[in-house]
């Protein structure tokens, strides 16, 4: 008999997926993080209840607000275990069901809890990059995983793309893509390259995403 998954989310009688920790927090803490940090959504910012990955550029680590702001139902963030570990974020990502993975990625029980997840009919949110991009490249190299936890769960992929990094009390632009998926690659035995070719795809979506952004804004000033 397979061990029931303890990250599950509650259901409540309209079938949502919540969490009360994130429900908590996006109350008391997105107004205050609103005042210094605040943000602008572009594109269609509600986001239908069921599984689905986020996906986005990161330049920090409050940057997981954003998806949050998308949707009422809980969110599994995909966080280094470094986070999880400490003291103080241990316990937010406890409640908040976080699925915790080794620096370099390669995890399988982070990887096996993502898929349950998403085949339970939840959320996961996960940064490709692996890492905050402190450079000036648009974005840094994508790591595996966004692209094989939603092939093989034939999951819906939502993209959020940073037009740049926030600053503070200064309005950030915050641009989310229509969902899509990856459906060339459904039902089929696929290689390394295969899935680097899926990431790729992400990559340049949200890149793509960027320079729409830039463009409607040039037309704007015209």
């Amino acid at each position: 008999m397979e061990k029931k998954n303890d990250l599950s989310f509650k259901t409540t009688r309209k079938g949502k997926k919540v969490s009360i920790m994130l429900i908590v927090l996006r109350i008391l803490c997105v107004p205050i993080f609103f005042l210094i940090y605040p943000f602008r959504f572009y594109g269609n910012r509600k986001v239908k209840d069921g599984p689905c990955v986020f996906i986005g550029n990161h330049y920090r680590i409050w940057d997981v607000v954003y998806p949050a702001m998308t949707t009422w139902e809980g969110i599994h963030y995909i966080a280094k275990k470094s986070i999880s570990e400490n003291k103080f974020m241990g316990f937010f990502c406890k409640h908040l069901k976080v699925i915790s993975v080794n620096r370099d990625g390669n995890d399988a029980r982070a990887v096996i809890d993502a898929i349950r997840a998403l085949r339970n009919g939840e959320k996961i949110s996960i940064y490709p990059e692996g890492t905050r991009n402190k450079t000036d490249a648009e974005m840094l190299p994508f790591k595996p995983g966004a692209a094989m936890f939603a092939i093989r769960t034939k999951t819906p992929i939502v993209p959020i793309m940073q037009y740049k990094k926030s600053k503070p009390f200064r309005f950030a632009h915050l641009i989310i893509g229509d969902p899509f998926e990856l459906t060339e690659f459904y039902d089929r035995k696929l290689t390394a390259e295969d899935y680097e070719k899926a990431d790729q795809i992400l990559f340049d979506r949200l890149i793509a995403m960027r320079k729409e952004h830039e463009a409607f804004l040039a037309s704007k000033k015209k």
